[in-house]
């Protein structure tokens, strides 16, 4: 974690970065349903879940001075049944007032966090201008 991350409010992390430029792109590591208190969100509400993963991917994206036009396309992963995985959903279509980016939704057994439910990873690159 840098110091511009730490300072807009991103919960701490050890061990790891959140991400890393590369000219025009942004590597991330997967976004997690953390407030700014690295506090979990949402226990067994994947939809505020997957709006806390999002939040947090914003923030990230304008730390590194990048922005949603530049999500090129996102992986959402959530644990349990197909209720989940439909409730995420509508959260990640919400979020981009339906006008979501090249997307895959994955269930998945487990995430890192206990009562974690909702990752979402993304592909972040700013299309040169011609």
């Amino acid at each position: 974690m840098n110091e511009a991350e730490a300072a807009a409010g991103l919960p701490k992390t050890s061990n790891y970065r959140y991400a890393k430029r590369v000219g025009n792109q942004l590597f991330i590591a997967g976004q997690v349903p953390h407030d700014s208190n690295a506090q979990l969100v949402g226990k067994s509400a994947p939809s505020v879940q997957a709006t806390q993963c999002l939040a947090n991917l914003r923030q990230l994206l304008g730390v590194h001075g990048f922005s949603e036009s530049d999500i090129q396309q996102l992986t959402i992963y959530v644990v349990g049944k197909q209720a989940n995985l439909a409730h995420a959903w509508n959260a990640v279509e919400q979020w981009f007032d339906g006008d979501v980016p090249p997307a895959t939704l994955l269930g998945v057994s487990q995430l890192g966090y206990a009562d974690q439910l909702v990752e979402i990873d993304a592909t972040i690159i700013r299309e040169a201008l011609e």
